[in-house]
């Protein structure tokens, strides 16, 4: 395996250290988004219970305990709620500024997922290239009398580094698109029940 692995050239380490870069960055998106994942479920609906029966201590302690980005912007508003001298419009654009900063944690490293799942194919692409190159050179240097097996066998050498690039991209771009998939149905849910928290 690692000797097919060296056949595909220089380039094939790039797409490796591409891989490994890769599976770090969906591992770790994986275990934040476990991580920030409310656990207690309709937790916007118990907190409006409370706030409807004037128990606006429980709803933030409520807020506070419980892990994720809902719960999170939930404890801003009801801090922002408790405090009357301030405007409709202060108040909504202090849970703007909270939503951006919660939703560039969500999306970090993501940027980095796109990158390796846009040049992976083409650094596999390259690596085919100057595979096939080669292999005209080969067939030039010896006059053109070549063996037919021997032309496809440097091709298929060349052609080792495409298929490498294609294996890294494809899942990369999979995991990026799930993942900004994740972060956009988060920030509508906290735009929804922040509009909603302001108007309780």
């Amino acid at each position: 395996m690692f000797d097919f692995f060296l056949r595909g050239g220089p380039l094939m380490w790039l797409i490796l250290l591409c891989s490994i870069i890769s599976i770090t960055i969906i591992l770790e998106r994986f275990y934040y988004f476990y991580q920030a994942r409310t656990k207690i479920p309709n937790i916007f609906s118990r907190v409006k219970s409370l706030l409807k029966d004037g128990k606006a201590d429980e709803a933030l302690k409520l807020c506070e305990d419980t892990s994720g980005p809902i719960a999170h912007i939930l404890a801003i508003g009801i801090h922002i709620r408790n405090r009357s001298n301030r405007s409709i419009e202060e108040r909504e654009k202090i849970l703007v500024r909270a939503g951006s900063r919660i939703i560039r944690r969500l999306e970090k490293n993501l940027r980095g997922l796109a990158i390796i799942g846009n040049i992976a194919p083409l650094l596999g692409l390259l690596g085919t290239v100057t595979g096939m190159i080669k292999a005209f050179m080969k067939i030039q240097e010896l006059g053109g009398r070549v063996d037919a097996s021997v032309l496809a066998g440097g091709i298929w050498e060349a052609l080792i580094t495409t298929a490498f690039g294609l294996f890294v991209a494809i899942p990369t771009l999979v995991a990026y698109h799930y993942f900004e998939g994740r972060v956009d149905n988060i920030a509508s849910e906290m735009k929804d029940v922040a509009s909603e928290l302001l108007e309780i």
